[in-house]
């Protein structure tokens, strides 16, 4: 009987070869895989993480990259029985930083006491719990990023107006003088609190690396995106993030820019100005942008821009001179791909640390017959490197700026999701950055955990994002990748700034005509200027972009199978369609038959592969839950399947070259857990090198011990 495409698409994911591997968070003895080698415990014990010549560093001077995790909503509050296990789990991925996301909610989800009508209240309990864990991260060696606003929900109680219609008061937080009051509240509440269990308070505890005032929240970005027009939420939409403000806060808004182009711009724009948008003047709108004449748009544009740069000024002065924390700070993210982010950026850039947050093909939600769905394009990143989560967060970074991605992903079921992660850790040292967390790791406590469908983000159950946790935590914290020999400024002038938000989709990402894209594969990239245009060479590559330090390779062809290849003494990568490219590194060859896969080959030891008697594979392809089908085009899921969690697993042969002296060579699979999985697979010597099949047991990972001829043995 033959079956339909579309019967093809939808059998179960066993029948298609997958195969169950469950992540375990608390394994007894024996695991093999534990990169908390990493980690320098206790967090802080040379002093505060400082923000200088460009970069992060430790209180003893030692440069201090961050490979760390999101913890959203109650996880960042396990029970105290599990904290302990908690933050070893984190430490054996390697985790040395989790950013304490969305703890401002009201409880149970967060740390804001529901029981009073207010927001201004935190719970004794919930901050006992949080307190206690905090101890058990700093213990391990694990620092803290601390948001102060996230999504608080203010209530009539606070002295808040139109609470009710505010969602979480996104744009609002930077001009209305009654929540400003209250985020100066909750950052005392919160940093000026002393941690039973450490003896400190949080602004006098280096485990604290970071502080960050907002989350994604821009007044540029909500205006060019139709949310300062007071129209208030959408009644027929669920989402309290993205909501236009109230109408209250539209007309404060109109007056606070009116009586700013009194004081501030010439008598000669301000009649112009008013000549084009009537007395009293109003405020563009999006549909009016392409109309509005460039002093216009460049004028309300520098009235959001002076707003932001004022009330991160407020901030950071009411942080470090009122509280006088020790902690460096971050204001908040270029969130928006589609957007510019040079407007937002030369205020943020003024504080300690610049921030950017990404996702390869974030899930996109509609309504439809009162249901919430969602779809993604569901295609490889690794066939798109101009379009590449690179390429967006690379922009962002600024020159002597130390430089974190707070957010990244590649969100579940994506069937491309393997090449996520160790393309950011590769290319993110190769660009120097100071630090990526994944968002992320959890949005719920370890009692709460169970076996099953994982979410679009959270990786905690994720068999293959976990075991590339411990992978790219060897790479990126160690630095395996080198730095760019070049870095290429890139400058904006005063007008080419504002302007930028006037681009269209096709200048995304970059926002910066003339520059060419694929350059910054090869060098290093940063914004140098806020006030000069800049020039740029061409860069025109055929075939493949190396890295100027030779280590990076993203081919360029064929079209639809791309691959990137990582090569350097201790970390080694294959990256996409190896089935078709059939690519190597000087330590690693693969003949592999799953068409699209993942293989990393590191050195556990402080010494290259070829000489070292402990080595990480990874090899990793797709996850699905069992019974998980998807519709025809294969963007969305039409059962969504239950536990427990299958792998695709990589099948074929891996073969390990220039191994220096090697007697014997076997590759250990381990389970979910990092401990052995079923008896060592002995590796064939060929004229290759040392060959060994994979994909039987299914696993995502093995340990390789190799064994050495002692010195002066001979062949």
């Amino acid at each position: 009987m033959r079956l339909s495409l579309l019967a093809l698409l939808a059998l179960p994911a066993l029948a298609q070869e997958f195969r169950p591997f469950e992540v375990q968070w608390r394994p007894d003895a024996g695991v093999m895989a534990d990169m908390s080698f990493l980690l320098d415990a206790p967090a802080g014990k040379d002093g505060f993480i400082r923000a200088e010549r460009g970069h992060l560093y430790t209180g003893a001077g030692k440069r201090f990259r961050i490979w760390g995790v999101n913890l959203s909503f109650t996880g960042s509050l396990p029970r105290k029985e599990d904290a302990p296990d908690y933050a070893a789990h984190l430490a054996r991925f390697g985790i040395n930083c989790v950013r304490i996301h969305h703890l401002d909610w009201r409880t149970p989800r967060g740390i804001i006491d529901s029981r009073y009508p207010d927001s201004r209240h935190l719970d004794p309990d919930v901050h006992d719990r949080f307190d206690f864990f905090v101890n058990e991260l700093k213990k391990r060696g694990i620092y803290v990023n601390l948001n102060l606003n996230v999504a608080r929900a203010f209530q009539p109680a606070d002295g808040v107006k139109d609470a009710a219609d505010l969602g979480f008061a996104k744009a609002v937080t930077y001009f209305d003088p009654r929540i400003v009051e209250l985020e100066q509240e909750y950052a005392h509440a919160m940093l000026a609190h002393k941690n039973p269990y450490t003896g400190l308070e949080y602004r006098n505890d280096p485990v604290v690396a970071m502080v960050e005032i907002l989350n994604e929240n821009s007044l540029i970005e909500s205006w060019v995106n139709g949310r300062l027009t007071g129209k208030g939420p959408n009644p027929g939409n669920p989402d309290r993030t993205w909501t236009d403000i109230p109408a209250s806060y539209a007309n404060d808004l109109t007056m606070r820019y009116q009586e700013w182009l009194a004081a501030r711009v010439t008598a000669a724009d301000r009649e112009a100005i008013l000549r084009e948008a009537g007395s009293p003047p109003a405020r563009l709108k999006p549909a009016e942008f392409a109309q509005a004449s460039p002093l216009r748009f460049r004028t309300e544009a520098a009235f959001y821009m002076e707003l932001e740069s004022s009330f991160f000024e407020k901030m950071a002065s009411y942080l470090k001179n009122t509280l006088k924390i020790h902690q460096p700070i971050v204001g908040t993210s270029a969130h928006s791909r589609s957007l510019s982010p040079y407007p937002l950026l030369s205020s943020t850039s003024r504080l300690d640390i610049v921030d950017a947050h990404t996702y390869w093909q974030h899930p996109r939600y509609y309504m439809r017959d009162g249901k919430r769905l969602w779809d993604i394009p569901n295609t490889p990143m690794v066939n798109s490197p101009e379009n590449s989560t690179v390429m967006t967060l690379g922009r962002v970074a600024v020159k002597d700026k130390p430089f974190i991605v707070s957010e990244v992903n590649h969100p579940y079921p994506n069937e491309y999701a393997a090449e996520g992660m160790l393309i950011a850790a590769a290319y993110g040292a190769f660009h120097d950055w100071d630090g990526v967390f994944w968002y992320s790791f959890s949005h719920t406590e370890p009692s709460a955990w169970k076996p099953g469908p994982p979410s679009f983000f959270d990786i905690w159950q994720d068999p293959v994002r976990m075991a590339q946790t411990a992978a790219a935590a060897l790479l990126f914290e160690r630095r395996d990748v080198a730095p760019a020999r070049k870095t290429i400024g890139r400058g904006y002038s005063r007008n080419e700034v504002p302007d930028s938000l006037r681009m269209t989709s096709k200048d995304a990402p970059l926002f910066t005509p003339g520059f060419p894209p694929l350059a910054a594969l090869a060098h290093g990239t940063r914004v140098a200027a806020f006030d000069r245009a800049y020039s740029y060479q061409p860069f025109a590559p055929s075939g493949k972009v190396t890295s100027d330090t030779g280590e990076l390779t993203w081919t360029l062809e064929p079209a639809d199978r791309k691959v990137v290849i990582v090569d350097t003494p201790r970390s080694q990568a294959l990256i996409g369609f190896v089935k078709a490219a059939q690519p190597a590194a000087r330590n690693l060859i693969a003949s592999i038959e799953t068409d699209f896969c993942a293989l990393s080959l590191q050195s556990m030891e402080p010494v290259a592969i070829e000489r070292a008697s402990r080595l990480l594979l990874v090899a990793a392809a797709r996850t699905a839950n069992q019974g998980m089908t998807w519709n025809e085009k294969r963007t969305a899921t039409l059962t969504e399947g239950t536990a427990p969690v299958t792998i695709e697993p990589v099948r074929g042969t891996v073969t390990l070259r220039n191994l220096a002296a090697a007697a014997s060579v076997h590759l250990q699979p381990m389970d979910g857990g990092g401990k052995p999985l079923g008896s060592p697979i002995a590796a064939e010597m060929t004229p290759r090198g040392w060959q060994a099949p994979i994909g039987q047991p299914a696993t995502v990972w093995y340990m390789v011990l190799v064994s050495r001829r002692p010195p002066g043995s001979g062949n």
